[in-house]
């Protein structure tokens, strides 16, 4: 399934992209494609280095003429998010990502792509291994875990990097440039619950929400899409008391970084009642299709038949869970004063799930104002609170402030319009990039981010724009070609 993607241009990224589809790579299991660039520095005799955190840094030499010019890294993350439709049978620790091309797209077979970042990883592996692109000193940098914790980025060096120039290759939007990026912090918590033992007198229901868009927590939260957690809770809340239903189970969502696009719960309810819930669960369903008919074409609501559970929660267990889910925010907080049609702070129901006698609840709040990040963090965390959770918030990580005077800002928007006849946009993004962190380690490092169209990312509907793949190729080696002497 993969061979057609060989055929595509640029030969050389496809064809590394290709490599990297084969190798399973997700957030925190990353040693087979360390391994891998490991023996391809190796392979091409450039200088390589694998960092105490797992980052790997190859070195290139300027080709001949450019010694003098500024050096630039290249910098990508080589792990991916691993999602998949429900019905898809796929191990991603072992098995390879099956992608095809469809109508000028390449896309996955039920599954992420890893597009997201696998093509700066093949983008850049090209260029290392090409003899005939010209540019000045040049290192790549490919970092780790940079969906689940950044640590790639929060363990780089202060000293490993020589570099004046960064060309961050992990934006999705081919004709923007990205000057900066939100900050983020994820808060979990965690609620404990009391079982009580099941009456033969009811009757069991599996309820799944499903054929949501999903998609990035950070790119995607305007668009206003559904979130599985909350419309499935939203359901539950409303008749907890008219249907006397009773939850054994709740599972949604599976990523901090992706909004959920599905959510299941096993419930009981009296017998009864069997049929009045098949009809709530069919109205229902008919409006969130009405409320969401244009960003959620796919959405469904079903019932089907479960067996009867031993347990389910208690009362008051139940109603903490279903008032907390209801309680918390999701979706956009607010907007920038500075930046038009910019999402400023935001926040992610990203899962709920059952572990062993606690409920994990994963949220993420994102914002490009810190002080702004913080509110939204307390206010998410304050929910907690008031339901008698056990919660934390992690670190989190900076924003990436624009720099008005960027050089390389100013040469990319030129070379662009060189090639192609029209201006880029220059834009900051509301997703967390790796410049923050890097800039917050080497603050005199001018900065940059771009790259092909990348559509769906975080979802099994991820897929990347063949013409844009090769625009972004071009742009980078028209960069690298003319990135000026040093002073």
């Amino acid at each position: 399934m993969n061979e057609e993607i060989v055929k595509l241009q640029p030969e050389k990224v496809w064809y590394y992209f290709k490599e990297i589809l084969n190798i399973p790579r997700p957030s925190k299991k990353e040693g087979k494609i360390i391994a891998y660039l490991l023996q391809f520095g190796i392979n091409h005799n450039l200088e390589t280095i694998k960092d105490e955190t797992g980052n790997i840094l190859i070195r290139k030499a300027a080709t001949k003429g450019m010694e003098n010019r500024k050096s630039v890294v290249l910098q990508s993350h080589v792990d991916m998010v691993c999602e998949k439709n429900s019905e898809t049978q796929h191990d991603f620790d072992n098995d390879p990502i099956e992608a095809y091309v469809e109508e000028g797209w390449v896309t996955a077979n039920g599954t992420t792509l890893g597009a997201d970042d696998g093509i700066g990883v093949a983008t850049q592996l090209a260029i290392l291994a090409s003899g005939a692109i010209a540019h000045g000193p040049l290192e790549c940098l490919f970092t780790i875990d940079e969906e689940t914790g950044l640590t790639g980025a929060f363990g780089l060096r202060a000293n490993l990097l020589q570099s004046d120039i960064l060309i961050n290759l992990d934006s999705e939007d081919e004709g923007q440039l990205f000057i900066g990026c939100a900050g983020g912090q994820d808060t979990l918590a965690w609620l404990p619950f009391t079982r009580i033992e099941t009456s033969d007198k009811h009757s069991a229901f599996k309820l799944m929400i499903s054929g949501l868009v999903g998609g990035h927590s950070g790119d995607d939260i305007n668009k206003e899409r559904g979130n599985a957690n909350k419309l499935l809770n939203r359901f539950l809340w409303k008749f907890q008391d008219s249907l006397k239903l009773k939850i054994n189970l709740f599972d949604g969502g599976n990523l901090r970084n992706a909004i959920a696009r599905e959510s299941l719960a096993i419930v009981i309810v009296p017998s009864e009642k069997a049929g009045d819930l098949k009809k709530e669960v069919a109205i229902f369903e008919k409006t969130l299709k009405a409320e969401y008919h244009a960003s959620e074409p796919n959405l469904s609501f079903k019932i089907n038949i479960a067996d009867l559970p031993e347990t389910v929660l208690d009362a008051k267990s139940q109603s903490v869970l279903l008032d907390t889910l209801y309680a918390l925010p999701h979706g956009v907080i607010a907007m920038s004063q500075d930046i038009d049609n910019f999402v400023e702070t935001s926040t992610n129901l990203a899962s709920v799930k059952f572990e062993g006698e606690e409920i994990v609840v994963t949220t993420s709040q994102r914002s490009s104002v810190e002080s702004k990040k913080e509110d939204i963090v307390s206010m998410v965390s304050s929910i907690f609170h008031l339901a008698g959770a056990r919660f934390e918030s992690s670190d989190g990580y900076p924003g990436w402030t624009p720099n008005p005077n960027s050089e390389i800002v100013d040469l990319t928007q030129n070379l662009y319009k060189k090639l192609f006849g029209n201006k880029p946009e220059v834009l900051a993004i509301h997703a967390g990039l790796e410049c923050g962190l890097i800039g917050d380690k080497y603050p005199n490092m001018d900065m940059i981010s771009f790259g092909p169209s990348l559509k769906g990312v975080h979802s099994p509907d991820e897929r990347i724009e063949i013409k844009s793949v090769l625009k972004f190729w071009d742009l980078t080696l028209e960069v690298l070609k003319n990135i000026p002497a040093k002073t």
